[in-house]
């Protein structure tokens, strides 16, 4: 991905296409960052009660280090994580190279519908931020 300029206008529609697909779907939280871990749009239910800094940054940094798992191993790199909890899921997915998109839900919502849903919402994010 070039270098990018953000605008309000570009924010509000990563932000819109993110309620859209996934939060309407029943999606807790979703949290798009970029490679270091700053914070583009925190979307969803929770956002108060979400640690979101220390989220991204650990999110970007797990994504580091599992990029480099991935070489180890033979592969270019991994495009998703996903964790099952308990009471939560938590899914990172990579939008092109420099965005990562952190989706955090419930057992009412499947992982395959996440992953469709963020598999499409991926080529939107990258359009809205490549223009």
């Amino acid at each position: 991905m070039q270098d990018f300029i953000l605008t309000a206008e570009i924010l509000d529609k990563a932000r819109n296409a993110i309620e859209g697909a996934l939060i309407q779907a029943g999606v807790r939280n979703a949290l798009l960052i970029d490679g270091a871990g700053n914070i583009l749009s925190n979307c969803g239910h929770d956002t108060d009660d979400l640690d979101a800094i220390s989220l991204a940054a650990l999110a970007a940094a797990s994504l580091g280090a599992t990029s480099q798992i991935a070489k180890l191993i033979g592969e270019e790199d991994f495009s998703l994580l996903f964790h099952k909890g308990k009471n939560g899921n938590i899914h990172f997915g990579r939008i092109g190279e420099e965005l990562i998109l952190i989706t955090i839900f419930g057992e009412d919502v499947s992982l395959g519908l996440v992953r469709c849903r963020v598999a499409d919402l991926s080529a939107t994010l990258l359009q809205i931020f490549e223009g």
